[in-house]
This record gives C-alpha cells, sequence and structure tokens, in this order.
C-alpha cells in the first residue's frame, strides 16, 4: 500500500473518530443525533484498526 494513501486515509480517520468523539458528551442520549456520533465513533475506530492492520502486513 502507498505510504502516502495511507497516511490521507489515516488522518480521514482520526478526523473522523475524534470529531465524533467530541459530540458524544454533547448530545442528549436520546436523540438521533447521539446515536448518528456513537455509529460514527465506532465506524471511526474500526477503520482506524483496519489501517493499522493493513499498514503493518505492508511493511512485513
Amino acid at each position: 500500500m502507498n505510504p502516502e494513501l495511507t497516511r490521507i486515509w489515516f488522518r480521514v480517520a482520526v478526523f473522523m473518530t475524534l470529531g465524533s468523539a467530541v459530540l458524544i458528551p454533547l448530545q442528549k442520549p436520546d436523540t438521533a443525533e447521539f446515536v448518528i456520533s456513537v455509529t460514527s465513533f465506532i465506524i471511526g475506530l474500526a477503520f482506524l484498526a483496519a489501517l493499522i492492520v493493513l499498514a503493518r502486513r505492508a511493511n512485513h
């Protein structure tokens, strides 16, 4: 995998994860916005994990 491309996607994943993590405490738990923020956070974490696994496989 191209290191430059990996770095770009890593930044996107970090932005998505941190952005949703900041919004979660600001939302009321019984709203749709809260559900979307939590879902975005989980997807961001999964995306980060997938990128880390792919980057480590490419280096070995």
